[in-house]
């Protein structure tokens, strides 16, 4: 018997199957006999206790334009599948964090992956500053003085809001660029939250290099080369993907933040690593599996699947799909 899987994510006509993780985690379960849910994260409810999701039966294939099938909508009861995948793409705002609580009233029953308590005190740049030594020159505040003195110091510097994803609004502050000032007050309108300032790593120029642990452990890696005239690598503002192997420093890297990442349950992440620097851990909804795969010839869905069916033999679930 397989076990019943709810994946929480985005709409399945909006991804890319050629570069969605979500997809392959889906193309596994369903080849390992597991019975697929999808459901938006605006269609839970909590509803006297009981948390229930507005679901429907998934199908998926490798076939563009006809990549899934639905069944009908359904009133799933949460607590009754083996598996939850949280799987929708940040922003890490308000919504993000509630869904965390709403699937916390299930998590002693199911398995949520990752581990929702941990996603919500994780933030991705925020984490990393726990590990000493790993990260650049780092500066978490909104304190403008606090910033110049940063820049006096550091010269060249990246500029990011604290939780944004994907690349959007990180700008590089070159040490004759002028702009600094208006950026702060930009962002000032923008966003409650305090800024990360960075001493800028010229290494980026060789590529920002993905790397996929699963259950702490590193699974392989991706270089993310980013285009000409550009300070950003990821993928979907033009960077290009590139074999790799882990260095040895990325490997201490990985040895020194994978224990605490097994002990809360974040069974499925992605590091970002430039140059010898650690500088984000992405805990919500990491990406670069099919990446990885197409470069390697590895399968790193199939290692996600045998982490989460291990964890619920350990502890003592049985499928009930």
């Amino acid at each position: 018997m397989g076990l019943a899987v709810a994946i929480q994510m985005d709409p399945m006509e909006t991804i890319n199957i050629d570069g969605d993780s979500t997809f392959v985690l889906a193309l596994e379960a369903q080849a390992r006999g597991h019975a697929l849910y999808h459901y938006l994260p605006q269609h839970m409810s909590l509803r006297n206790g009981r948390l229930i999701a507005k679901a429907r039966r998934l199908s998926v294939k490798r076939e563009k334009g006809r990549h899934h099938e639905f069944g009908p909508f359904e009133s799933l009861e949460l607590v009754a599948v083996d598996v939850i995948l949280m799987r929708q793409d940040p922003p890490f705002d308000m919504a993000y964090i509630t869904a965390t609580h709403l699937l916390e009233h299930v998590a002693d029953k199911v398995l949520v992956v990752n581990d929702p308590v941990s996603v919500r005190n994780a933030p991705e740049k925020l984490y990393a500053t726990h590990f000493e030594g790993l990260m650049p020159p780092t500066l978490i505040t909104s304190d403008r003085a606090e910033i110049l003195d940063f820049r006096a110091e550091h010269g060249d510097i990246i500029v990011k809001p604290l939780f944004g994803n994907g690349g959007a609004g990180v700008f590089r502050i070159t040490p004759s660029d002028e702009n600094l000032n208006s950026l702060l007050e930009f962002f000032t309108q923008l966003f409650r939250e305090p800024v990360m300032v960075q001493r800028y790593l010229p290494e980026v120029r060789k590529g920002d290099k993905r790397i996929i642990l699963v259950d702490g452990e590193p699974m392989g890696g991706v270089m993310r080369v980013p285009a000409q005239g550009e300070a950003r690598a990821n993928l979907h503002v033009g960077g290009r993907a590139e074999k790799t192997e882990l260095t040895d420093r990325e490997r201490e890297i990985c040895a020194a933040i994978g224990p605490a990442l097994r002990q809360r349950g974040l069974i499925f992440v992605g590091i970002d690593v430039i140059g010898d620097y650690l500088t984000e851990i992405n805990v919500t909804s990491p990406t670069g599996i099919q990446e990885i795969n197409r470069l390697d010839g590895v399968k790193i869905e199939a290692k996600i699947w045998d982490a989460i069916e291990g964890r619920l033999a350990a502890r003592g679930n049985r499928p009930s799909a």
